[in-house]
């Protein structure tokens, strides 16, 4: 039977333009590669993701396709898209799951392991 799989790796910068440590609010860009990795063609669906701030608060997103997209991979192939977000620590986590369907409708999940927002230290 064929083997359905997507790999997540992800790297992710800050964005002082878009933060008020004061407010607070810190940002983080995150760009996401993913490759299908298994056999067969499949399309990523939708997602969900876990984002938490260093006191704890954790935040749910869900949602249709990434960034206005619902890219179908044959294996091998890969999709990288950026987004960004928002917290009120100057570190936290993300983790996040893609829904995925194979061309013969078959749902899998592909898991992008969780990484660290973190704002990078002062340089003075």
């Amino acid at each position: 039977m064929a083997h359905p799989q997507f790999t997540c790796t992800v790297s992710v910068a800050y964005l002082p333009e878009k933060s008020q440590p004061q407010a607070p609010v810190h940002a983080f860009a995150y760009t996401v590669t993913i490759v299908n990795s298994g056999d067969v063609t499949a399309q990523l669906v939708a997602r969900q993701w876990f984002v938490a701030d260093a006191n704890g608060h954790t935040e749910e997103v869900r949602g249709l396709a990434v960034v206005g997209h619902q890219p179908l991979l044959k294996p091998g192939e890969k999709f990288e898209y950026t987004s960004w977000t928002r917290i009120a620590t100057a570190q936290g986590t993300m983790r996040g799951t893609y829904f995925c369907m194979t061309e013969d409708a078959r749902p899998f999940e592909a898991t992008v392991p969780e990484f660290v927002l973190t704002r990078p230290e002062q340089l003075h």
